[in-house]
């Protein structure tokens, strides 16, 4: 991998600090000072920073059910709890994405960077689940219709969602989009104010039965599926 991507797996910068590093000459690969920080290199390639030997830490990625009132920051300057909080780990994790601190539901922490950004970038449109409790209960079939056709936002007209009515009160809404506050802004635009609203499903990932506030850590062929859906072309 790049010696700036390797920097930042190792936990000692970002990927965009690590680059001002090795610009620095701080980074030395088998000995020498490097300054390319797109330099190709591996486990054995003994990389150091400031002399000190280093290893790309193992990637992790974690799916958690968020609580409703919980932050989805690494930090929160308010002394909120956050996902972070709610997640024990030796590694440096990051969520993926955000959810509002009222919404609940399925929320991805990971140190992966690089799968972070394309598992949120629009351009791999990765689907996002929502289950919406909305009032009024009654949702129309145009309402339906309107929601599969796009909607047209402030910020211009939504793609196609799919959607179905669960019962009174209760749609699941599907899109592929990442707008701010998308869903709640949808539903309003069409006469409904969204009372509840959580994230069942991310990706091919599914909420499943995993209790509010627990966690889990994905297994390696879950992340291999999350990976496969944001190769590059």
């Amino acid at each position: 991998m790049r010696l700036d991507k390797f920097l930042a797996h190792a936990g000692v910068a970002s990927r965009r600090a690590a680059k001002l590093l090795v610009a620095e000459g701080r980074a030395s690969v088998g000995g020498q000072t490097v300054l390319d920080p797109a330099l190709d290199v591996d486990e054995q390639s003994a990389v150091a920073l400031d002399g000190e030997a280093l290893r790309a830490e193992p990637r992790e990625v974690h799916l958690l059910n968020k609580p409703t009132g919980v932050v989805s920051t690494a930090k929160d300057t308010h002394g909120r709890l956050t996902v972070i909080d709610l997640v024990p780990s030796a590694r440096r994790l990051y969520p993926v994405g955000r959810l509002d601190a009222d919404t609940t539901g399925l929320i991805l922490l990971t140190n992966d960077g690089e799968l972070a950004n394309r598992l949120t970038h629009p351009r791999y449109g990765v689907s996002k689940t929502y289950r919406a409790e909305v009032a009024p209960r009654h949702v129309s079939d145009q309402v339906l219709r309107s929601l599969r056709e796009g909607v047209e936002l402030e910020d211009g007209r939504t793609a196609p969602a799919r959607v179905r009515r669960l019962r009174a009160g209760l749609v699941e809404v599907t899109i592929a989009e990442g707008r701010t506050h998308q869903v709640k802004r949808m539903m309003e635009a069409l006469g409904h104010r969204v009372r509840r609203l959580e994230r069942t499903a991310f990706g091919p990932l599914r909420l499943g039965g995993l209790p509010p506030g627990a966690h889990r850590r994905l297994r390696p062929g879950e992340v291999e599926r999350l990976r496969a859906g944001v190769e590059a072309p």
